[in-house]
């Protein structure tokens, strides 16, 4: 989430050969550290299953007592999985261990070697973890996988706030990113603000070729370890702010976990390089926005989060809309806070404790940025951004893309999005680029099928033979719920691929009593939303 860390001139760009950013460690070291980590078997399945389920989720909100006390009971039960016990010790618990523990678990690297590469350090005849490192298993359109990720020690291993240089590990912004992230193959990605790499790691399953940049030296420094650590080739790494590295160049995808984090520009408040861009406001996530349209193809798409602010009576939703204008774009609110609930949840973030004197101080900073600005609340979500096609499609004779101008606030839970909602968001794009691109007339000619994931409500009053509400509920993607009238659920009932759009307004007008072009412009309109939503199909060609 690295793209910039002030608002002054960026740093300058490295004079290294780009592409040896990852050999600041032996390939051998990392080799010996893979090996060990693949003999132990240290996996995501594995240490749930050494320390249980509730350990398990007690580590997810931060807190490792649980998981600790069931390795203190277990130790003399460990057997074959003692090396496990240790690693998850010393690299998930951030606890200290035995030297020559940690040596046994890591017969190949050894402590020397875990010495060399910073990942350990030596404290008398124990050793304890310089780096976090876990496992990592994810799910996404080309199936499951599993990695190793190093990153720097969090709050829970430090026992105290994080640095400003904290270079973060995979956390739950990473996670909806790379679920967002267009499946489809790609010739070339951008990975703006790299951090620990793991955008870039996921863009190399589709991508012939990923540039990730990041401000922090640091940042690069980890990314590079965690490819040569998982055998990722195929990913060149820049330093340098925002668009700079990749001056001049265009790529089929840009992909950007900012640091949209809208952090008070004021003495005393730290600064993080992982979330913090430098600039007043929103104006980094606004910065990245509308330069994208620079770095991109034709047809090209970018994929990002981002915050943007409320001020007084003013639309957040609206304003983010105005950043990405001459683009096609898709925008998706997902959560608002209030300005004290926001500030709450990011000086809590970077490990400042309430009730503490600390965290008055930089509340009461907060909050004063926010009055100055008369700002009062703060959206968080999804943004899709695609520069227009600049011809036809001669090869097809379809038309330019067409334009795209989506803007929504989806606040309630997603569907059934196992493999992350790129997969949705792939095909709703090519079904709007499609239905947009028929006339009335070729759209009423189209037989339609209701996607499988697709159910229908219907609400009656007691003893009613009629229903009050009807309601469209999508299983999967966005988890939409569509209110009906009784034309359109009569329409989309009737969408069973046999009958054409228009035959079937054409018996609804009759048996409904109604004009059938009256109607035809009623309906129209709502199939073409429900094509963009993935509600009804196109025949595949």
């Amino acid at each position: 989430m690295n793209a910039e860390s002030s608002a002054e001139p960026s740093a300058e760009p490295s004079t290294e050969p780009r592409s040896d950013r990852r050999a600041a460690h032996s390939p051998d070291l990392l080799a010996g550290l893979r090996a060990d980590l693949r003999r132990a078997g240290f996996t995501v399945g594995a240490l749930e299953a050494l320390w249980g389920a509730d350990a398990a989720a007690a580590l997810h909100r931060g807190e490792r007592v649980p998981a600790r006390r069931v390795l203190d009971a277990r130790r003399a039960e460990h057997g074959t999985s003692a090396d496990l016990a240790t690693l998850a010790e010393l690299f998930v618990l951030g606890l200290s261990v035995p030297a020559d523990e940690a040596d046994r678990a890591l017969p190949d690297l050894g402590v020397d070697g875990a010495v060399d590469l910073g990942l350990v350090a030596r404290r008398e005849s124990s050793v304890v973890g310089a780096l976090d490192l876990r496992p990592y298993a994810f799910t996404d359109a080309r199936g499951t996988g599993e990695w190793w990720i190093l990153s720097d020690l969090g709050e829970l291993a430090l026992g105290r706030p994080l640095g400003e240089q904290h270079v973060l590990g995979v956390g739950g912004a990473s996670t909806t990113l790379a679920g967002l992230m267009l499946p489809t193959a790609a010739r070339s990605v951008l990975d703006l603000g790299t951090g620990c790499g793991i955008q870039a790691m996921h863009a190399s399953r589709f991508a012939d070729r990923v540039v990730a940049t990041d401000i922090s030296e640091r940042a690069l420094k980890l990314a590079g370890m965690n490819l040569e650590l998982n055998g990722i080739d195929g990913v060149e790494l820049r330093l340098g702010s925002l668009y700079e590295p990749v001056a001049g160049e265009r790529f089929d995808r840009i992909v950007s976990n900012p640091p949209f984090v809208i952090t008070p520009r004021a003495a005393g408040v730290p600064e993080y390089d992982y979330r913090d861009g430098g600039m007043v406001g929103d104006a980094l996530v606004a910065a990245v926005i509308g330069a994208a349209g620079e770095h991109l193809e034709p047809g090209g798409v970018a994929q990002l989060l981002g915050n943007w602010e409320y001020p007084g009576d003013g639309d957040g939703l609206a304003r983010a809309a105005g950043w990405a204008a001459g683009l096609d774009h898709w925008i998706v609110e997902r959560e608002v806070q209030h300005v004290t609930e926001y500030a709450e949840t990011w000086i809590r973030d970077g490990g400042t404790r309430p009730g503490s004197e600390a965290f008055d101080r930089l509340y009461t900073a907060w909050l004063d940025d926010f009055e100055a600005r008369g700002v009062e609340r703060v959206g968080f979500g999804y943004v899709l951004l695609r520069r227009p096609a600049d011809t036809a499609d001669v090869a097809t004779g379809r038309p330019a893309t067409a334009r795209l101008a989506r803007v929504e606030r989806l606040h309630g839970a997603l569907g059934d999005v196992s493999a992350g909602l790129g997969g949705h968001l792939a095909e709703c794009l090519a079904a709007h680029d499609l239905q947009a691109s028929l006339a009335d007339a070729a759209l009423a000619a189209t037989r339609l099928t209701v996607a499988g994931d697709v159910t229908e409500e219907r609400h009656y009053w007691p003893g009613d033979d009629d229903p009050t509400a009807m309601l469209l509920r999508q299983g999967g993607g966005f988890g939409r719920a569509i209110a009906l009238d009784t034309g359109l659920a009569g329409l989309v009932g009737a969408c069973d691929g046999e009958l054409a759009v228009g035959a079937i307004v054409g018996a609804l007008a009759q048996l409904l009593e109604v004009d059938e072009g009256a109607l035809a412009a009623d309906l129209l309109p709502a199939v073409r939303a429900l094509i963009d939503d993935g509600v009804l199909l196109l025949p595949r060609e």
